[in-house]
């Protein structure tokens, strides 16, 4: 399997489903969109979306299975799996904040072996697969070099469903606005990974996520020299709901501070 020509055939794919919502972004009418449940926003442009990566992506794998988020294709124990996310940051979206993304991950059985996420607004991509480097629109990338938390900015997501670790979590971002340079949330995870990935941020974390969400991210982070990880520092990131990821001098630092809060 020719991971190389794969990811770069994906790219394209991707890179259509990016142009379409780009341009509905300029025409978008917010009465079209559904709610799948409490603070959980879909419009046709999810679904739109999901359709064209779906019959691209199966275009280049036949027979691959799929794990998505508005449940456009199905997967019955395929090797393969593509990790779909159409459209992530669609509160973004709906309300013409910009920061969104399509995020596309490959897993082969139970390993990641290829994460895209290319960024809308700003036209960037950032991929990579195994046994190469992450790039950014075709240039290298790696993770930031600052060694404490004292001199990192720090980026995560707010619970938008469930609220059940909310005390813990805050607890979290208290620390984070007193012992760092200081917390972000964008709005998007997928987003949120791929700048740590690039450097822009040092340490992400969040929890209630989906598969969808960070798949694609988690892997970036990691070929880029970052470390990934759940809140008690297992390897249950991607389908555990629970993510810690961040540049290999901090890692363990930010660990410890997630790990006490969170009492996981």
């Amino acid at each position: 399997m020719d991971l190389s020509d794969i990811c770069t055939r994906a790219r394209v794919v991707v890179a259509k489903s990016v142009d379409f919502i780009r341009q509905q972004s300029q025409q978008f009418d917010s009465s079209s969109v559904e709610n799948k449940g409490f603070n959980d926003l879909v419009s046709y442009v999810d679904k739109t979306s999901e359709k064209m990566l779906v019959d691209g992506l199966s275009a280049i794998l036949p027979g691959c299975g799929f794990i998505t988020e508005e449940n456009t294709a199905g997967s019955s124990g395929e090797r393969l799996k593509w990790i779909i996310d159409p459209l992530d940051g669609t509160t973004n979206f709906v309300h013409g904040v910009p920061c969104y993304c399509v995020s596309v991950a490959l897993m082969d059985h139970d390993e990641l072996v290829m994460g895209i996420i290319h960024e809308v607004n700003l036209d960037e991509c950032f991929y990579s697969w195994i046994g190469t480097d992450a790039f950014l629109n075709g240039k290298k990338i790696n993770v930031s070099s600052r060694k404490t938390l004292s001199e990192s900015l720090i980026v995560t997501g707010f619970p938008y469903t469930n609220f059940s670790r909310l005390k813990e979590y805050m607890e979290i971002f208290d620390f984070c606005m007193k012992n760092t340079h200081g917390i972000r949330r964008p709005g998007s995870a997928a987003v949120d990974l791929a700048y740590v990935a690039c450097g822009r941020y040092e340490a992400f974390y969040e929890y209630g996520l989906n598969s969808w969400d960070v798949a694609a991210g988690a892997f970036i982070v990691e070929q880029a020299g970052g470390k990934v990880s759940d809140f008690s520092g297992g390897t249950d990131s991607v389908f555990g709901k629970e993510i810690i990821a961040a540049n290999a001098f901090v890692y363990d630092e930010f660990l410890q501070v997630v790990k006490y809060k969170m009492k996981s």
